[in-house]
């Protein structure tokens, strides 16, 4: 396993001590950390192109690390009333389909090759942003557009969702044809 898994691996690390710091009113360590972690998102890619290596596991475990984040992130910042129920609801309805259009790609004997989009890179960085506004605002009063931040969070989110849909949706068309061929092979065969 090589520097760039090492990395996501911390990162999966960082979002229990992240939502712990945050429920027992550290606000200042927890911010610390989700920087750290946020930090270690963009070492992990660098480290990954820089050294042109790309890995399975690494595809699987990177974009795992940024939704077990933000997710935890977005739910105890609501439960601690630092960001409003929508935005975590458009998060986490979004993420939810995806991984539920995931599980029934797999079911149906295709494969995933996630791919990230333009829009998910945007809804990763903006969700980011959206975290570090409601710690800013919530427990050091200071404002940094959160409105704006969350629409755009939201609007990116909703977009995300769209492209991997239509990603998931070439997958299974995939697994349907080779489904197909493999039947008519067995046919001719017959």
């Amino acid at each position: 396993m090589g520097l760039a898994n090492w990395l996501t691996v911390l990162r999966i690390l960082l979002v229990p001590l992240f939502v712990t710091l945050l429920v027992y009113q550290k606000p200042g360590w927890a911010l610390a950390v989700f920087v750290g972690a946020a930090l270690t998102d963009l070492l992990d890619g660098w480290v990954a192109r820089h050294r042109g290596i790309s890995s399975r596991l690494g595809a699987f475990l990177d974009p795992m690390a940024d939704k077990l984040l933000l997710t935890a992130s977005f739910v105890t910042l609501t439960y601690l009333k630092a960001l409003p129920f929508w935005i975590t609801a458009v998060v986490l309805t979004r993420d939810t389909l995806l991984v539920v259009g995931a599980l029934l790609v797999l079911m149906v004997g295709g494969r995933i090759y996630p791919r990230p989009t333009w829009a998910g890179k945007a809804t990763t960085f903006f969700q980011i942003l959206t975290v570090l506004t409601g710690l800013l605002s919530r427990y050091f009063h200071v404002v940094l557009a959160p409105r704006t931040i969350m629409w755009l969070a939201a609007i990116f989110t909703v977009v995300s969702g769209f492209q991997y849909l239509l990603q998931g949706m070439r997958f299974l068309n995939a697994a349907n044809d080779a489904e197909h061929e493999a039947h008519e092979s067995t046919l001719l065969r017959g």
